[in-house]
Protein backbone atom coordinates (compact mmCIF):
# COMPACT_ATOMS: atom_id res chain seq x y z
CA UNK A 1 0.00 0.00 0.00
CA UNK A 2 1.35 3.32 -0.93
CA UNK A 3 2.49 5.87 1.79
CA UNK A 4 -0.47 8.98 0.43
CA UNK A 5 -3.05 5.57 0.74
CA UNK A 6 -1.69 4.68 4.48
CA UNK A 7 -1.68 8.76 5.44
CA UNK A 8 -5.37 8.98 4.24
CA UNK A 9 -6.93 6.38 5.76
CA UNK A 10 -5.47 7.13 9.27
CA UNK A 11 -6.62 10.54 8.87
CA UNK A 12 -9.88 9.29 8.07
CA UNK A 13 -9.37 6.79 11.09
CA UNK A 14 -8.96 9.74 13.37
CA UNK A 15 -11.64 11.79 11.77
CA UNK A 16 -14.01 9.42 12.55
CA UNK A 17 -13.17 8.87 16.23
CA UNK A 18 -12.96 12.71 16.61
CA UNK A 19 -16.72 12.65 15.90
CA UNK A 20 -17.81 10.00 17.88
CA UNK A 21 -15.43 11.27 21.06
CA UNK A 22 -16.99 14.37 20.50
CA UNK A 23 -20.54 12.83 20.86
CA UNK A 24 -19.95 10.25 23.15
CA UNK A 25 -17.96 13.13 26.01
CA UNK A 26 -21.17 15.25 25.49
CA UNK A 27 -23.37 12.40 26.36
CA UNK A 28 -21.88 10.81 29.23
CA UNK A 29 -20.64 14.49 30.00
CA UNK A 30 -24.53 15.63 30.02
CA UNK A 31 -25.59 12.19 31.85
CA UNK A 32 -22.70 11.97 34.88
CA UNK A 33 -23.19 15.60 35.63
CA UNK A 34 -26.78 15.26 35.97
CA UNK A 35 -26.20 11.77 37.94
CA UNK A 36 -23.71 13.35 40.10
CA UNK A 37 -26.07 16.11 41.16
CA UNK A 38 -29.11 14.11 41.98
CA UNK A 39 -26.98 11.61 44.08
CA UNK A 40 -25.63 14.85 45.84
CA UNK A 41 -29.09 16.70 46.25
CA UNK A 42 -30.76 13.04 47.57
CA UNK A 43 -27.71 12.18 49.86
CA UNK A 44 -26.06 15.76 50.65
CA UNK A 45 -22.81 14.07 49.45
CA UNK A 46 -20.11 17.10 49.41
CA UNK A 47 -17.00 15.13 46.88
CA UNK A 48 -13.74 16.12 47.51
CA UNK A 49 -11.44 17.06 44.68
CA UNK A 50 -9.88 14.32 44.62
CA UNK A 51 -13.11 11.73 43.82
CA UNK A 52 -13.59 14.44 41.39
CA UNK A 53 -10.35 13.81 39.71
CA UNK A 54 -10.59 10.30 39.75
CA UNK A 55 -14.50 10.27 38.61
CA UNK A 56 -12.91 12.74 35.54
CA UNK A 57 -10.17 10.63 34.62
CA UNK A 58 -12.50 7.65 34.62
CA UNK A 59 -14.86 9.75 32.78
CA UNK A 60 -12.19 10.36 30.20
CA UNK A 61 -10.88 6.70 29.79
CA UNK A 62 -14.70 5.42 29.24
CA UNK A 63 -15.37 8.10 26.95
CA UNK A 64 -12.48 7.04 24.90
CA UNK A 65 -13.26 3.50 24.84
CA UNK A 66 -16.53 4.05 24.04
CA UNK A 67 -15.69 6.45 21.09
CA UNK A 68 -13.49 3.34 19.45
CA UNK A 69 -15.64 0.77 19.83
CA UNK A 70 -17.88 3.04 18.06
CA UNK A 71 -15.72 4.20 15.53
CA UNK A 72 -14.06 0.51 14.70
CA UNK A 73 -18.14 -0.40 14.69
CA UNK A 74 -19.18 2.33 12.30
CA UNK A 75 -16.02 1.91 9.72
CA UNK A 76 -16.90 -2.09 9.69
CA UNK A 77 -21.05 -0.98 8.89
CA UNK A 78 -19.64 1.49 6.06
CA UNK A 79 -17.17 -0.59 4.83
CA UNK A 80 -20.18 -3.42 4.16
CA UNK A 81 -23.13 -1.19 3.52
CA UNK A 82 -21.57 1.96 1.36
CA UNK A 83 -18.28 1.49 0.58
CA UNK A 84 -18.26 -2.45 -1.43
CA UNK A 85 -21.76 -1.51 -2.94
CA UNK A 86 -19.78 1.98 -4.39
CA UNK A 87 -16.86 -0.08 -5.43
CA UNK A 88 -18.39 -3.03 -7.26
CA UNK A 89 -20.85 -0.11 -9.14
CA UNK A 90 -17.62 2.05 -9.69
CA UNK A 91 -16.35 -1.26 -11.38
CA UNK A 92 -18.77 -1.60 -13.72
CA UNK A 93 -18.50 1.62 -14.78
CA UNK A 94 -15.25 1.64 -15.22
CA UNK A 95 -15.52 -1.31 -17.67
CA UNK A 96 -18.24 0.43 -19.47
CA UNK A 97 -16.38 3.41 -19.97
CA UNK A 98 -13.54 0.75 -21.54
CA UNK A 99 -16.66 -0.03 -23.88
CA UNK A 100 -17.43 -3.70 -21.98
CA UNK A 101 -21.13 -3.40 -22.22
CA UNK A 102 -21.75 -7.01 -21.45
CA UNK A 103 -21.06 -6.26 -17.28
CA UNK A 104 -23.83 -6.08 -15.00
CA UNK A 105 -23.58 -5.59 -10.91
CA UNK A 106 -25.32 -8.21 -9.04
CA UNK A 107 -28.19 -6.66 -6.46
CA UNK A 108 -27.12 -6.56 -2.80
CA UNK A 109 -29.12 -8.64 -0.86
CA UNK A 110 -27.11 -8.65 2.60
CA UNK A 111 -28.73 -7.44 6.07
CA UNK A 112 -28.78 -3.55 6.40
CA UNK A 113 -28.15 -2.66 2.83
CA UNK A 114 -30.19 0.70 2.14
CA UNK A 115 -32.53 -0.16 -0.50
CA UNK A 116 -32.11 2.89 -2.55
CA UNK A 117 -28.58 0.88 -3.79
CA UNK A 118 -30.70 -1.87 -5.22
CA UNK A 119 -32.73 0.96 -6.70
CA UNK A 120 -29.74 2.13 -8.15
CA UNK A 121 -28.16 -0.81 -9.96
CA UNK A 122 -31.36 -1.81 -11.23
CA UNK A 123 -31.19 1.41 -13.29
CA UNK A 124 -27.48 0.99 -14.15
CA UNK A 125 -28.45 -2.62 -15.51
CA UNK A 126 -30.63 -1.15 -17.96
CA UNK A 127 -28.33 1.71 -18.94
CA UNK A 128 -25.91 -1.20 -19.68
CA UNK A 129 -28.24 -3.06 -21.63
CA UNK A 130 -29.33 0.08 -23.57
CA UNK A 131 -25.24 1.01 -24.51
CA UNK A 132 -25.21 -2.23 -25.19
CA UNK A 133 -28.12 -2.71 -27.63
CA UNK A 134 -26.94 1.09 -29.39
CA UNK A 135 -23.13 -0.37 -29.85
CA UNK A 136 -24.97 -3.56 -31.14
CA UNK A 137 -26.98 -1.46 -34.00
CA UNK A 138 -23.60 0.99 -34.88
CA UNK A 139 -21.31 -1.77 -35.44
CA UNK A 140 -24.15 -3.47 -37.56
CA UNK A 141 -25.00 -0.06 -39.12
CA UNK A 142 -21.62 0.67 -40.01
CA UNK A 143 -21.08 -2.97 -40.99
CA UNK A 144 -23.67 -2.83 -43.59
CA UNK A 145 -22.90 0.46 -44.55
CA UNK A 146 -19.55 -0.52 -45.39
CA UNK A 147 -21.14 -3.72 -47.53
CA UNK A 148 -23.62 -1.65 -49.16
CA UNK A 149 -20.96 1.03 -50.60
CA UNK A 150 -18.65 -1.57 -51.36
CA UNK A 151 -20.28 -3.54 -54.68
CA UNK A 152 -21.67 0.21 -56.65
CA UNK A 153 -17.73 1.23 -55.93
CA UNK A 154 -16.63 -2.33 -57.71
CA UNK A 155 -18.94 -1.63 -60.22
CA UNK A 156 -17.72 1.91 -60.99
CA UNK A 157 -14.49 1.40 -60.69
CA UNK A 158 -14.18 -1.78 -62.90
CA UNK A 159 -16.53 -0.39 -65.00
CA UNK A 160 -14.20 3.32 -65.56
CA UNK A 161 -11.38 0.48 -65.77
CA UNK A 162 -12.73 -0.95 -69.20
CA UNK A 163 -13.69 2.45 -70.37
CA UNK A 164 -9.54 2.98 -70.74
CA UNK A 165 -9.28 0.71 -73.62
CA UNK A 166 -8.43 2.26 -76.67
CA UNK A 167 -10.01 -0.12 -79.33
CA UNK A 168 -13.53 0.32 -77.25
CA UNK A 169 -16.78 0.34 -79.60
CA UNK A 170 -19.11 2.93 -79.05
CA UNK A 171 -21.81 0.11 -78.01
CA UNK A 172 -19.78 -1.00 -75.08
CA UNK A 173 -18.42 2.42 -74.18
CA UNK A 174 -21.85 3.81 -74.07
CA UNK A 175 -22.88 0.56 -71.47
CA UNK A 176 -19.62 0.99 -69.57
CA UNK A 177 -20.88 4.66 -68.69
CA UNK A 178 -24.91 3.36 -67.99
CA UNK A 179 -22.88 0.75 -65.29
CA UNK A 180 -21.07 3.65 -63.93
CA UNK A 181 -24.20 5.87 -64.04
CA UNK A 182 -26.57 3.13 -62.36
CA UNK A 183 -24.01 2.23 -59.39
CA UNK A 184 -23.61 6.18 -58.87
CA UNK A 185 -27.04 6.83 -58.45
CA UNK A 186 -27.64 3.76 -56.19
CA UNK A 187 -24.72 5.27 -54.06
CA UNK A 188 -26.62 8.55 -54.56
CA UNK A 189 -29.47 7.02 -53.43
CA UNK A 190 -28.32 5.01 -50.30
CA UNK A 191 -26.65 8.33 -48.83
CA UNK A 192 -30.21 10.00 -49.12
CA UNK A 193 -31.88 7.31 -47.40
CA UNK A 194 -29.32 7.34 -44.80
CA UNK A 195 -29.63 11.57 -44.11
CA UNK A 196 -33.43 10.80 -44.04
CA UNK A 197 -33.41 8.03 -41.95
CA UNK A 198 -31.20 9.90 -39.56
CA UNK A 199 -33.49 12.77 -39.26
CA UNK A 200 -36.30 11.05 -38.93
CA UNK A 201 -34.39 8.77 -35.77
CA UNK A 202 -33.27 12.15 -34.17
CA UNK A 203 -36.86 14.21 -34.59
CA UNK A 204 -34.85 16.63 -36.72
CA UNK A 205 -38.25 16.81 -39.14
CA UNK A 206 -41.80 17.31 -37.69
CA UNK A 207 -44.67 16.56 -39.50
CA UNK A 208 -46.48 19.41 -41.70
CA UNK A 209 -49.92 18.50 -41.21
CA UNK A 210 -52.36 19.38 -44.12
CA UNK A 211 -55.42 18.59 -45.33
CA UNK A 212 -55.42 16.55 -48.79
CA UNK A 213 -56.92 13.62 -50.87
CA UNK A 214 -55.39 10.41 -50.07
CA UNK A 215 -56.71 8.98 -52.90
CA UNK A 216 -55.43 11.27 -55.35
CA UNK A 217 -52.01 10.83 -53.62
CA UNK A 218 -52.08 7.45 -54.16
CA UNK A 219 -52.53 7.65 -57.75
CA UNK A 220 -50.05 10.36 -58.55
CA UNK A 221 -47.51 7.97 -56.62
CA UNK A 222 -48.62 4.99 -58.49
CA UNK A 223 -48.93 6.59 -62.06
CA UNK A 224 -44.88 7.37 -61.47
CA UNK A 225 -44.17 3.68 -61.87
CA UNK A 226 -46.24 3.36 -65.43
CA UNK A 227 -43.03 2.65 -67.36
CA UNK A 228 -42.02 0.22 -65.10
CA UNK A 229 -45.03 -1.69 -64.82
CA UNK A 230 -45.63 -1.79 -68.62
CA UNK A 231 -42.23 -2.97 -69.51
CA UNK A 232 -42.76 -5.88 -67.57
CA UNK A 233 -46.51 -6.33 -68.26
CA UNK A 234 -47.63 -6.53 -64.76
CA UNK A 235 -51.55 -5.96 -63.77
CA UNK A 236 -52.57 -2.80 -61.69
CA UNK A 237 -55.79 -3.48 -60.05
CA UNK A 238 -56.42 -0.55 -57.51
CA UNK A 239 -59.91 -0.23 -55.26
CA UNK A 240 -59.29 3.18 -54.12
CA UNK A 241 -62.34 4.73 -52.05
CA UNK A 242 -63.32 8.22 -53.02
CA UNK A 243 -62.69 11.41 -51.31
CA UNK A 244 -60.82 9.83 -48.04
CA UNK A 245 -59.64 13.22 -46.76
CA UNK A 246 -56.85 12.85 -43.89
CA UNK A 247 -54.82 15.66 -42.36
CA UNK A 248 -50.71 14.44 -42.61
CA UNK A 249 -47.65 15.35 -43.73
CA UNK A 250 -48.21 14.57 -47.44
CA UNK A 251 -44.48 14.64 -48.36
CA UNK A 252 -44.02 11.85 -45.56
CA UNK A 253 -46.40 9.06 -46.60
CA UNK A 254 -45.46 10.26 -49.99
CA UNK A 255 -42.02 8.44 -49.31
CA UNK A 256 -44.05 5.06 -47.68
CA UNK A 257 -46.37 4.55 -51.09
CA UNK A 258 -43.31 5.51 -52.50
CA UNK A 259 -41.16 2.46 -51.48
CA UNK A 260 -44.00 0.53 -51.19
CA UNK A 261 -44.77 0.78 -54.84
CA UNK A 262 -40.93 0.59 -55.36
CA UNK A 263 -40.73 -2.96 -53.35
CA UNK A 264 -44.23 -4.43 -55.47
CA UNK A 265 -42.67 -4.25 -58.94
CA UNK A 266 -38.94 -4.89 -57.54
CA UNK A 267 -40.14 -8.25 -56.50
CA UNK A 268 -43.08 -8.92 -59.33
CA UNK A 269 -41.84 -11.30 -62.03
CA UNK A 270 -43.47 -10.29 -65.63
CA UNK A 271 -47.10 -11.32 -65.75
CA UNK A 272 -47.60 -10.91 -62.61
CA UNK A 273 -49.91 -8.38 -61.00
CA UNK A 274 -49.71 -5.33 -58.38
CA UNK A 275 -52.95 -4.45 -56.26
CA UNK A 276 -53.50 -1.08 -54.47
CA UNK A 277 -56.12 -0.74 -52.14
CA UNK A 278 -57.74 1.95 -49.94
CA UNK A 279 -60.40 1.36 -47.35
CA UNK A 280 -61.63 4.34 -44.23
CA UNK A 281 -63.98 4.89 -41.69
CA UNK A 282 -64.70 7.73 -39.71
CA UNK A 283 -61.20 7.93 -37.65
CA UNK A 284 -58.58 5.93 -39.66
CA UNK A 285 -57.33 5.04 -43.24
CA UNK A 286 -56.45 1.94 -44.26
CA UNK A 287 -53.79 0.99 -47.43
CA UNK A 288 -53.09 -2.13 -48.91
CA UNK A 289 -50.52 -2.99 -51.38
CA UNK A 290 -49.91 -6.52 -53.02
CA UNK A 291 -48.06 -8.36 -54.90
CA UNK A 292 -47.60 -11.88 -56.44
CA UNK A 293 -43.93 -11.49 -56.07
CA UNK A 294 -41.53 -14.38 -54.35
CA UNK A 295 -42.70 -13.85 -51.05
CA UNK A 296 -40.96 -14.08 -47.83
CA UNK A 297 -40.46 -16.33 -45.08
CA UNK A 298 -41.72 -15.39 -41.58
CA UNK A 299 -38.21 -15.12 -40.02
CA UNK A 300 -37.86 -12.78 -43.02
CA UNK A 301 -41.20 -10.47 -42.09
CA UNK A 302 -40.00 -9.89 -38.78
CA UNK A 303 -37.25 -8.21 -39.39
CA UNK A 304 -37.96 -6.74 -42.37
CA UNK A 305 -38.34 -3.35 -41.30
CA UNK A 306 -35.08 -3.56 -39.34
CA UNK A 307 -32.22 -1.39 -40.96
CA UNK A 308 -29.98 -2.86 -43.62
CA UNK A 309 -32.54 -6.30 -43.57
CA UNK A 310 -32.81 -7.40 -47.02
CA UNK A 311 -33.95 -10.91 -46.29
CA UNK A 312 -32.61 -13.97 -48.66
CA UNK A 313 -34.94 -13.98 -51.46
CA UNK A 314 -34.13 -10.04 -52.39
CA UNK A 315 -30.46 -10.69 -52.67
CA UNK A 316 -30.48 -11.01 -56.36
CA UNK A 317 -31.94 -7.99 -56.59
CA UNK A 318 -30.22 -4.09 -56.39
CA UNK A 319 -31.24 -2.30 -52.86
CA UNK A 320 -29.70 -1.58 -49.59
CA UNK A 321 -32.60 -2.61 -47.12
CA UNK A 322 -33.08 1.13 -46.33
CA UNK A 323 -36.68 1.93 -47.79
CA UNK A 324 -39.27 -0.44 -44.97
CA UNK A 325 -36.86 0.98 -42.28
CA UNK A 326 -37.84 4.69 -43.41
CA UNK A 327 -41.31 3.72 -44.17
CA UNK A 328 -41.83 1.86 -40.49
CA UNK A 329 -40.35 5.10 -38.84
CA UNK A 330 -42.71 7.80 -41.01
CA UNK A 331 -45.76 5.29 -39.86
CA UNK A 332 -44.59 5.12 -36.32
CA UNK A 333 -44.39 9.63 -36.75
CA UNK A 334 -47.75 9.51 -38.15
CA UNK A 335 -49.14 7.29 -34.95
CA UNK A 336 -50.02 4.82 -37.48
CA UNK A 337 -49.59 1.19 -37.98
CA UNK A 338 -48.07 -1.20 -40.79
CA UNK A 339 -48.11 -5.02 -40.67
CA UNK A 340 -46.83 -7.27 -43.37
CA UNK A 341 -48.00 -10.60 -44.64
CA UNK A 342 -46.29 -12.61 -46.83
CA UNK A 343 -45.96 -16.59 -48.11
CA UNK A 344 -43.09 -17.99 -50.23
CA UNK A 345 -43.99 -18.09 -54.18
CA UNK A 346 -47.67 -16.34 -53.08
CA UNK A 347 -46.70 -13.10 -52.93
CA UNK A 348 -46.56 -9.69 -50.14
CA UNK A 349 -49.18 -7.48 -48.54
CA UNK A 350 -48.55 -4.18 -46.76
CA UNK A 351 -51.00 -2.75 -44.27
CA UNK A 352 -50.62 0.43 -43.39
CA UNK A 353 -53.47 2.20 -41.19
CA UNK A 354 -53.03 5.95 -40.19
CA UNK A 355 -55.20 8.29 -38.75
CA UNK A 356 -57.59 10.11 -40.67
CA UNK A 357 -56.43 13.84 -38.18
Amino acid sequence: MKKGSIVKNVLKFLNHYFVFFLLVAFVITCCTMLFVSMLSLSLEITLSESDISAAAKLTFLNVALLSLIFTIVDIIRRKRTVEQPVKSITNAAERIIKGDFSVRVKPLGRLGIDENFNRIIDCFNKMAEELGGVETLRNDFIANVSHEMKTPLSVIQNYGTLLQAPDLSDEKRIEYAKGITDGSRRLADMMTNILKLNRLENQQIYPQKTEFDLGEQLCECLLQYESVWEKSNIEIETDIAEEVIVNADAELLSHVWSNLFSNAFKFTPNGGKVSVSLTATEHHATVKVADTGCGMTKEVGDHIFEKFYQGDASRSVQGNGLGLALVKRVVDIMQGEIGVESAVGKGTTFTVRIRRS
